[in-house]
């Protein structure tokens, strides 16, 4: 087998010792600044400050139970987005708010002419849709998540095999929901904005008896939102989010949530990349198509019948109890179903589609729209997790053992659809979508594919401590992985069935070692590892060529990352840097002798990630990130387009940056930057695509201002300097989706 031999790149590396050579003697002399900045306070006046290190951006903790540890004692890249930081930027869906972290984002449109919907969310270089977490438990179904029932976004980075089971080879997203509590507060919002932007949400907590810790919390939103300089695509959604707590101010609560969301939408198939950089003709008899200029970015080539319907219910019980100050509790059950009813106008711009009826005048050049897609789909999840964590000693040695079991059970089936109409070719630069469609007929055909997923799982997870200084953390997970796959395909008008087996016992763990140079800085090294099995996403397959096939083996994963953390300016600021390389193996590959298929392939992920959470003043808030990394296959084929030895859909530098600033205390101002390397797209034999994306800067805005201690306005700007780029582009390059240029909205935010 031929090996595509790693690039190196001595830049990372010496980013890599100047990181190293930076952060430990900052980490040894943290005491000493926090010493510098207190006052002198003589043994006969005796001072206790009493005071949080958390602030509106920095938190302390992630919430799961498996983080003991505050995330400055955690040896490994967490990044926790509190809802303070997502509001502010007028953030409303998990997609947007993920871009506090750099890296991380929706840079894939999908295959050919299907489009990703929902949240198509890549990882340090490989796909993290299936990884997406609510509350510790396993979220399911192609939905555009939703930040109004959020309390914050919990970001692990690393193979999290070990911490929830199967999934990316780097990383997991865990969203924490708002829950009841002791407080009474009321607060809603109401939002307008550019591109006829409707949006209101309401959270409203209130105590139903104090003395026995009753309380009921209710979140509540609805939109009706068109998508700044896209026509006639449409974001139009409500939900409702209640909370129930009992015991809240006892040694055992209990939470009743629910979690209902109706979407109706308008899908966005993208635009023809005709005229973006590295365009070429697909045509080598027609190379006047190369030269052809760029489509207007609003053009929407689909249909205006074109429908994305969601219906997603999650019902959760949660019980938490304490036996004693030294040994806790916490059971979490769910259900949740989610049903997707979804038809869009898809499209290629290849050869075989591409109309050019008079060379001479483009504007009569036209794009076949024959690739109707269709997706009829219904996820179920059944899950029941238990966490005991214990804190006890062992001579010198300080023990936090959490242990835990958990039993999921996942389902989909998907329907075949026939009747799905044709439409006339669209007009390459002036799209009609109000077109007829013709046969326009939707009904089942009878055909279906169904997948049963159970999961039995036991982890263990021991955190020592060795006086002040040392942590050392181990972990194991096994997990029995059984999924069922049945296949009913309609074949010259007869269902054809089949049916496939997948049994696996993973087995994923994880150790770190942490050094504490003072009491506000740590340095650390960390192992994990995470398998992914055939079947994982409800995708099997008899093909000698495919991963999903239950011939072969999980694909593998393992992380080793170095780095530190220091707290500064009193704990309110968060500095973090981390040194990081993912081997992914058994990747599928065919051998160029004998043209068999074997599990010989391996990539590989290495950069720095560097962390500024917190205030840098008592008026002055800051979180900002920047990622490098240097992707390659180390054993196999190139994946990109362009031959080059990287990930696909993986920008090389990234970097975001949000901070705001109290000028008064009613007038706040902020904005920030996000920048985006290169993106490389992937192979599959198109011609005369682009095969990458140009890097960004995007710029954005804020202003707020409290007009009354109930009543306060915030105006955000986007992409104030009205820039033009892509922020996803497709397998075979065809179709993008432009970034959002400039827009603006209006909220008024109410608190009672």
């Amino acid at each position: 087998m031929k090996t595509i031999t790693s690039r190196k790149h001595p830049q990372a590396h010496a980013m890599g010792v100047a990181l190293a050579t930076v952060l430990l003697p900052l980490a040894a002399h943290a005491n000493d600044v926090d010493n510098a900045a207190a006052p002198d306070i003589t043994p006969s006046s005796k001072v206790e400050i009493v005071g949080k290190a958390e602030n509106a951006f920095k938190a302390e903790h992630a919430s799961s139970p498996k983080y003991t540890e505050k995330l400055l004692d955690t040896a490994q890249t967490v990044q926790v987005i509190k809802k303070e930081l997502f509001e502010q930027q007028g953030a409303v869906t998990l997609t947007e708010a993920l871009r506090n972290t750099p890296g991380v984002g929706a840079f894939f449109l999908g295959e050919n002419g299907n489009t990703n919907t929902g949240d198509a969310i890549f990882m340090r270089g490989f796909d993290t849709s299936g990884s997406i977490f609510v509350d510790g438990a396993r979220d399911i179904g192609s939905i555009s998540r939703d930040t109004f029932n959020l309390e914050q976004i919990d970001v692990l980075k690393g193979p999290a095999g070990t911490d929830t089971g199967r999934g990316s080879p780097t990383g997991s997203i865990n969203l924490v929901s708002k829950k009841a509590n002791l407080n009474r507060a009321s607060s809603g919002s109401v939002l307008g904005g550019t591109d006829s932007q409707k949006r209101a949400t309401v959270d409203v907590n209130t105590v139903l008896n104090a003395e026995r810790g009753i309380a009921l919390r209710l979140n509540a939103m609805a939109q009706d939102s068109g998508v700044p300089g896209r026509d006639v695509v449409k974001h139009k959604r409500w939900a409702v989010a209640p909370s129930l707590g009992f015991g809240l101010n006892g040694p055992t609560r209990v939470y009743l949530d629910y979690l209902h969301v109706d979407q109706d939408n308008v899908p966005d198939g993208g635009v023809p990349t005709v005229g973006l950089p590295g365009y070429t003709s697909p045509d080598p008899a027609r190379p006047f198509i190369g030269n052809a200029a760029p489509v207007d970015p609003e053009n929407f080539y689909g249909a205006n019948t074109d429908f994305d319907k969601v219906k997603a219910d999650m019902a959760t019980i949660r019980v938490e109890h304490e036996f004693s100050p030294n040994m806790r509790l916490s059971n979490v059950s769910r259900y949740g179903r989610t049903k997707q009813d979804y038809l869009l106008s898809a499209w290629l711009a290849s050869s075989a589609n591409f109309g050019t009826p008079v060379i001479a005048d483009p504007s009569t050049w036209t794009v076949a729209r024959s690739t109707r897609t269709v997706k009829d789909a219904e996820n179920k999840i059944l899950t029941n997790q238990t966490v005991l964590t214990t804190d006890f000693d062992t001579g010198s040695l300080n023990h936090t053992l959490v242990t835990g079991i958990e039993f999921v059970n996942e389902t989909q089936i998907t329907y075949g659809r026939t009747g799905l109409g044709t439409l006339p070719a669209a007009n390459l630069y002036r799209p009609n979508p109000a077109d007829p469609v013709s046969g326009l007929t939707l009904a089942r055909t009878g055909a279906y594919t169904e997948g049963d997923v159970d999961t039995q799982s036991l982890f263990a997870f021991d955190t020592i401590k060795l006086g002040e200084k040392w942590i050392f953390n181990g972990g194991v997970r096994v997990d029995r992985f059984r999924g069922a796959y049945n296949a009913v395909a309609l074949t010259n008008n007869m269902l054809v069935p089949t049916r496939l087996n997948v049994r696996e016992t993973l087995v994923n763990g994880k150790a770190s070692l942490l050094y504490k140079p003072s009491a506000n800085s740590s340095v650390y090294g960390m192992v994990a590892s995470s398998k992914q099995p055939p079947g994982a996403n409800f995708t099997t397959s008899t093909s000698a060529s495919s991963a999903q096939n239950p011939i072969f083996d999980p694909q593998e994963t393992t992380t080793y990352e170095f780095g530190g953390k220091l707290d500064l300016l009193r704990q309110k600021l968060a500095l973090s840097a981390a040194l990081f390389r993912t081997d992914v193996k058994n990747e599928v590959e065919q051998d160029p002798v004998d043209l068999k298929w074997y599990q010989t392939g391996k990539k590989r992920v290495q950069g720095v990630e560097l962390g500024m959470t917190g205030a840098l003043a008592s008026n002055w808030l800051v979180s900002a990130g920047y990622l490098y990394m240097d992707t390659s296959v180390e054993a196999g084929r190139a994946i990109t387009a362009s031959g080059e030895n990287s990930l696909t859909y993986t920008p090389k530098s990234s970097f975001t940056l949000w901070t705001s600033y109290d000028l008064t205390p009613d007038f706040k101002i902020g904005g920030g930057a996000r920048f985006s390397d290169e993106l490389k797209r992937g192979t599959d034999g198109a011609i005369g695509t682009p095969k990458y994306t140009e890097s960004y800067w995007v710029f954005d805005a804020m202003a707020q201002y409290r007009v009354s201690p109930n009543l306060d306005l915030r105006l955000n700007v986007y992409n104030i300097a009205d820039e033009r780029y892509v922020a996803s582009i497709n397998k075979s390059g065809y179709r993008y989706t432009p970034g959002a240029p400039r827009a603006a909205s209006l909220t008024a935010n109410f608190k009672f």
